[in-house]
């Protein structure tokens, strides 16, 4: 298993939907959890991306001097940014951060929020786009061929290159999440590691069958990822009493306000999300919110994405994960309320139970470059002087 922890750049707090307990969200506050994530052995961070965040390349990249081990995974916006632009951004990234970067591809599912980014695709269409760009981006950065030319329905690129390559070759992995058909298409023919919100094993199983299907047929294997919350404590009963207090601050017109957010989305996956609310957003019990063994949705309530949290004991927590390993899940992308102690808690209480593989380490600083670039065009070769 890879665990990954959150930096939460679009706020933290003790509680949800209130700014009681609120954390002050400023560097200071983002390199303490990125700070103690490197120092906890977590194999990674994910950084959130859209108009509620702080920018997450800017963010990110404030935090490369500020740890050591800790790898990035960062989004690319197909739609919002050009292919050309973000392969050189990911590539000056994976080498500043001496091979530490990773990509996470997302298209995008709130209909509004993209309306106000300049992008008035439909569903399907905006899939489309993410096809494109991650076959020109993919070109860049492989090298191969050494130019791209590409002309798609929404993207066109001439003479594109890439001069300076990244560390990780051929490129950094990518990531990426989809549940429609038009997701899952692009995915398999695309990604390294296909990521779920964190539903039941029994519908996250299916996922996966029907992915690995998808991606046998056009030749390819993708590895695995889950996004969860998680609550864990030395008990059960402590980790529902910390699950019931992230939420007592809830009253239903915030609720109902953020329901009526989410239910805009055009988000396969989103809607998956509010589907496992069962309705419940009066009823803020364990029985109401627990929708499968230790999989409770309290958090989806007035939360965007990842509505789901595991909840209970070190070794409760760690047999949940274990049964979604066992399905093929490698990555577990987790995050927790607040985000600083709650780094400690997990990588203290979980870590000693579970078969973790973080010891990979990042390939270190190889600079390609010796010099000036001729022209802006020519990359300069290695001189030998005669005497």
């Amino acid at each position: 298993m890879k665990i990954f922890w959150f930096i939460p750049t679009h706020g933290d707090g003790r509680y949800l939907g209130t700014a009681e307990g609120g954390r002050i969200l400023d560097f200071d506050y983002l390199r303490q959890v990125a700070v103690a994530a490197d120092a906890q052995g977590f194999y990674g961070v994910l950084l959130p991306t859209g108009r509620s965040c702080e920018d997450a390349w800017v963010v990110a990249s404030t935090l490369i001097p500020e740890t050591s081990r800790l790898r990035f995974l960062v989004a690319v916006r197909p739609g919002l940014v050009s292919p050309t632009l973000a392969a050189r951004m990911c590539s000056t990234f994976d080498r500043l951060s001496r091979g530490r970067l990773l990509v996470n591809v997302v298209t995008g599912g709130d209909p509004v929020e993209l309306a106000g980014d300049g992008v008035f695709l439909d569903h399907d269409g905006r899939y489309e786009v993410t096809d494109e760009f991650l076959t020109i981006w993919r070109g860049l950065l492989s090298g191969d061929p050494k130019e791209v030319n590409f002309e798609g329905r929404h993207l066109r690129v001439r003479g594109a290159s890439t001069l300076i390559r990244a560390v990780q070759q051929p490129y950094p992995p990518l990531y990426f999440g989809g549940s429609s058909p038009a997701g899952i298409e692009v995915g398999v023919k695309h990604v390294d590691v296909y990521l779920t919100w964190g539903e039941p094993p029994a519908q996250v199983a299916l996922k996966i069958a029907d992915v690995r299907a998808a991606a046998a047929k056009a030749g390819r294997a993708v590895r695995f990822g889950i996004r969860l919350h998680v609550i864990v404590r030395e008990t059960d009963e402590e980790a529902w009493a910390a699950a019931a207090r992230l939420i007592s601050r809830l009253d239903q017109r915030t609720i109902e306000k953020a329901q009526r957010t989410l239910d805009r989305q055009d988000s396969h996956g989103q809607r998956r999300m509010l589907a496992l609310q069962n309705s419940h957003a009066a009823d803020l019990s364990r029985d109401a919110l627990e929708v499968s063994p230790n999989l409770w949705t309290g958090v989806g309530l007035v939360r965007g994405g990842a509505g789901t949290a595991l909840v209970g004991s070190a070794e409760t927590v760690a047999a949940r994960m274990q049964e979604y390993h066992a399905l093929g899940v490698e990555n577990f992308i987790f995050s927790g309320y607040p985000h600083l102690e709650e780094a400690y808690r997990v990588a203290e209480l979980l870590f000693p139970l579970l078969p973790l593989r973080h010891a990979d380490k990042p390939r270190g600083e190889t600079s390609p470059l010796q010099g000036e670039i001729v022209a802006n065009d020519v990359v300069p070769a290695s001189l030998t002087f005669a005497s």
